[in-house]
């Protein structure tokens, strides 16, 4: 390869899921999201009824190109001239489309942002693994690609989930709001997953730093525990919980009247997010009498765009300074070897995507 890792950044890539955009789009997809995995047929064809529920159509494509075209504002105001490119791993455009078009522009070096906040090897690794196969195949002179540090705990991803969750806690009834029960949600993954990552400790950390800044006027301090959700691996194999369903059940047996969920997990409105919370949780919540919110996921909000800018700019310009709230302190710049491992069979780490 002619590019070194010398190149100074030239271009930033947006890495994501990515979703289907209409019916014929929902069996490919998912597809491309299970090959490889031991899912049977008939649960895929199961989680494709939710997306059909939904005329066929996720809405995380479209976030994304809301989040570009905000980001692209905020770095145009920063004064940083780097163009944006956007690859996903399961629908167009995808990575390969998107390393060959930066390749066609003369780009070398890219700095990526994943939307993808809390590490772990679906959410992090297997992204690395996703650039370097895309560098296989766009061949020679394909871009490096290096990632921004992981945001879970900077100041501008926890401020702005602060003001989401205030805004939810806002629409529920004046007089029980301050026993509300905040209910942090995230994608299940399987224990052998979770125990070779930080991403149960990611997430407590930053429901704990959320929770903290709700003023004590708004919200009975402490009220909140960490759930699950979308779990989709065989039953005999383990997986992080409490399920969200299973925890409300209990909740409203403990004689809890309200339930603020926040999709903690989630930076942009995935399927599960609409399905799983915006549809299972709040028909639970409606059953059993208890009064439901779910808050915004921070997609396009100021603070969290702002985030993604200074963790790029901390890169391009060399910045020794890594804001981060609370005792984890900033996640690393460059992943070593055996982060997130996946225990299975497996590829070496992806030098060429660090």
């Amino acid at each position: 390869m002619s590019s070194s890792i010398q190149d100074p950044f030239d271009s930033v890539l947006i890495v994501s899921f990515g979703g289907p955009e209409g019916p014929d789009d929902v069996l490919p997809f998912l597809e491309n999201v299970l090959r490889g995995k031991p899912v049977p047929r008939e649960r895929m064809l199961e989680v494709a009824e939710h997306y059909y529920h939904f005329d066929g159509i996720s809405p995380i494509n479209q976030q994304n190109r809301e989040l570009i075209e905000a980001l692209r504002a905020e770095l145009d105001r920063a004064g940083i001239d780097l163009p944006i490119y956007w690859g996903n791993r399961n629908w167009h455009p995808l990575l390969p489309d998107a390393l060959t078009q930066m390749q066609a522009d003369g780009r070398k070096h890219a700095i990526a942002f994943f939307t993808s906040i809390f590490s772990c090897y679906s959410g992090c690794r297997q992204y690395r693994e996703n650039i370097a196969d895309a560098r296989e195949q766009v061949g020679k002179d394909a871009p490096i690609v290096e990632l921004v540090r992981k945001g879970f705990n900077h100041p501008g991803f926890i401020e702005a989930q602060v003001d989401l969750t205030l805004e939810a806690l806002a629409t529920l009834d004046a007089s029980r709001r301050s026993d509300a029960k905040i209910l942090f949600s995230a994608h299940s993954i399987p224990l052998s997953m979770a125990e070779n990552s930080r991403y149960e400790m990611q997430l407590r950390e930053a429901a704990r730093l959320i929770a903290e800044r709700i003023p004590t006027e708004a919200w009975k301090a402490g009220n909140w525990e960490l759930v699950y959700q979308s779990r989709s691996g065989p039953p005999q194999q383990p997986w992080l919980e409490p399920d969200i369903c299973d925890r409300i059940e209990e909740l409203a047996g403990q004689g809890v009247q309200d339930i603020v969920v926040v999709p903690l997990g989630f930076v942009s409105d995935h399927m599960e997010v609409m399905y799983d919370l915006d549809t299972e949780a709040k028909q639970l919540c409606e059953k059993l009498g208890l009064g439901f919110a779910r808050t915004a996921t921070v997609g396009t909000h100021p603070k969290f765009v702002s985030m993604i800018r200074e963790l790029i700019e901390e890169r391009i310009q060399g910045k020794a300074e890594r804001p981060a709230l609370g005792d984890l302190g900033p996640s690393h710049d460059v992943c070593p070897v055996d982060c997130c491992l996946y225990p299975r069979p497996q590829r070496p780490a992806p030098a060429s995507a660090r």
